[in-house]
């Protein structure tokens, strides 16, 4: 059984039973949903809470959506963080690829979410982009006050390194699959077991043999099945591990 620690269900083009129907059949045992800003909080509360026992969440503002940032924000969060459904803060970071909000913005928002991450105790999903040096500097801030995990990690060595050491799990995407993916499989095989988290970013990053396709949390087992292979583990031993990674993590999950 397996759980999809980073997934975007409200943005599916399927309806939601027969998107939680598929995973089920797949083995798919658990799926966070992922808040991005406050268009989508609502929506992510309201899943959590009716598609028991499957669907958790997360409320987060995303760095495209930093410069949108205001206090009603912080207030929507604050009311909603307790929940026994939601259980992270996500997804938040830094994008400079895009850069669809200014460097010094993001990196203000960020450290609002980290703090409040810090408050409730909760760990967080971070997004990061063309932006490595910038993150960890951020991610030290808070040292030994925030965990949490650099989701659908595409980065280099140093900045899986510098997670690990810093406390941070990683959590791998279908992006592992791709033809050109071979710097990503390298950094997977360095990643300890007990630290490692798989997630379908749904519906982006579809896994080979879906990739162009709509990604939804049943395509998780393609990437299971690559990773298991890196990792040189049994699927029932990497099932295993990253659910127990997961419960460790997300206290909140059951």
């Amino acid at each position: 059984m397996w759980i999809d620690v980073h997934t975007h269900i409200n943005m599916l083009e399927r309806d939601e039973q027969s998107v939680l129907a598929a995973a089920r059949e797949a083995g798919i045992e658990r799926m966070i949903t992922i808040g991005t800003g406050r268009d989508d909080h609502p929506r992510v509360v309201d899943m959590a809470e009716r598609l028991k026992p499957w669907v958790f969440g997360t409320l987060g503002v995303h760095p495209h959506e930093a410069k949108d940032w205001t206090e009603q924000d912080e207030v929507y969060m604050r009311q909603h963080l307790r929940d026994d459904r939601i259980v992270g803060v996500g997804e938040i970071g830094l994008d400079y690829y895009y850069s669809h909000s200014e460097h010094d913005v993001q990196k203000t928002v960020f450290r609002k979410q980290m703090a409040l991450a810090a408050e409730f105790g909760l760990p967080v999903e971070i997004h990061t982009r063309d932006a490595e040096t910038d993150t960890v500097e951020i991610i030290k801030e808070f040292d030994g006050r925030v965990r949490g995990l650099l989701h659908c990690f595409t980065g280099s060595q140093w900045l899986a390194d510098q997670g690990l050491a810093h406390g941070y799990n990683i959590s791998i995407s279908g992006v592992v699959t791709f033809k050109n993916a071979d710097a990503l499989r390298t950094v997977v095989k360095s990643i300890p077991l007990d630290r490692l988290h798989l997630e379908t970013d749904a519906p982006f990053l579809a896994p080979v043999p879906h990739r162009g396709k709509k990604n939804e949390p049943a395509f998780l087992v393609h990437t299971a099945q690559v990773v298991a292979e890196l990792k040189t583990v049994t699927i029932d031993d990497l099932a295993r591990a990253t659910n127990e990674n997961a419960h460790r993590l997300f206290a909140k999950l059951n």
